[in-house]
């Protein structure tokens, strides 16, 4: 597997410092890529519980999430050759055309190391505040898949979805090359065949090795089933790591404990069929130098098992 790392988007961090202070030392130290997440606002009595489940209080660290794009700019002007990705951005919150311009020119700028990661979204109050409408939201991520492909492809440009029309237009800039669209998500049946069919793979948060490696092979037989290779799929898996000095008990939540426990985690992720395996340790750790030393830890711990080549 290749070796990831979630960039600094939070309240404990100096944008104007940490950012790049972490990409470049990412880079140094053999990651594949960076990512960066998105949550628009942080309802103080919101409407529904965190990802949509009822009760479930929202993340702390939500409170405060700089713009995913912007800070992957920053990252981006600081390295050479790590991928840059969004894991994932709320398409149906922006407009498909914007959308397009901003990653062909980040894809541009960086030479051609962007992955635009998307999903749906679970929070109405986002979807609200965007002037969004929830309830289509599935059909609303479908467009911007589509209208991406086409707004990325060769000019001219002619589309037409329920948000948008383009007839015979020049739409610049470009990508590079074929900028890769992977989605986050596979809850059910409809989520796991848009990522077998329409996408260039799965980004997956949070998810210990078994069930990862169930969603992954009904998303195999999907893309089977429409007629295309399933190796041509790649799959993310963003783990959050929360070090303790003392080992976790049996009962406890993958991808705590102490190292040689996330180690483990991590061997079952990696035998569940992952590429690749990012750390995600903003909003879990004090600030931006804790995240390198925590990063490195588990980088030549994880280099020791035999589970990731360094880029």
């Amino acid at each position: 597997m290749r070796l990831a790392l979630t960039i600094p988007q939070g309240v404990n961090n100096d944008l104007q410092r940490d950012i790049t202070k972490v990409a470049r030392q990412a880079e140094e130290a053999g990651f594949a890529s960076l990512w960066a997440y998105e949550r628009v606002l942080f309802p103080l009595s919101p409407s529904q519980g965190m990802y949509g489940i009822d009760g479930l209080p929202w993340l702390k660290s939500y409170e405060y999430c700089a713009d995913p794009l912007t800070a992957l700019a920053l990252a981006g002007a600081v390295t050479q050759k790590i991928r840059l990705g969004t894991s994932v951005l709320i398409a149906p919150l922006h407009g498909t055309l914007l959308l397009a311009r901003t990653l062909a020119t980040l894809d541009q700028a960086t030479g051609g190391r962007v992955v635009a990661g998307l999903g749906s979204g679970w929070s109405t109050d986002e979807y609200r505040a965007a002037g969004t409408d929830y309830a289509t939201r599935g059909q609303a991520l479908d467009e911007t898949i589509d209208g991406l492909r086409a707004l990325l492809g060769p000019n001219p440009v002619s589309y037409k979805d329920s948000r948008m029309a383009i007839d015979n237009a020049l739409v610049n800039p470009k990508p590079r090359g074929r900028l890769p669209i992977m989605l986050g998500g596979a809850t059910n049946a409809t989520s796991q065949r848009r990522i077998a069919v329409k996408s260039d793979g799965w980004l997956v948060a949070g998810m210990a090795g078994p069930q990862i490696a169930e969603t992954w092979k009904r998303i195999q037989d999907f893309a089977v089933e429409a007629g295309r290779d399933p190796r041509e799929l790649e799959m993310v898996v963003g783990v959050p790591v929360i070090l303790t000095p003392q080992p976790a008990g049996a009962d406890r939540q993958p991808f705590l404990g102490t190292v040689d426990q996330i180690v483990e985690d991590i061997a079952a992720v990696r035998d569940a069929g992952a590429d690749e395996v990012g750390l995600t340790l903003d909003g879990i750790v004090a600030n931006a130098d804790e995240i390198i030393d925590q990063a490195l830890l588990m980088r030549d711990a994880l280099v020791s098992a035999g589970l990731v080549t360094l880029a």
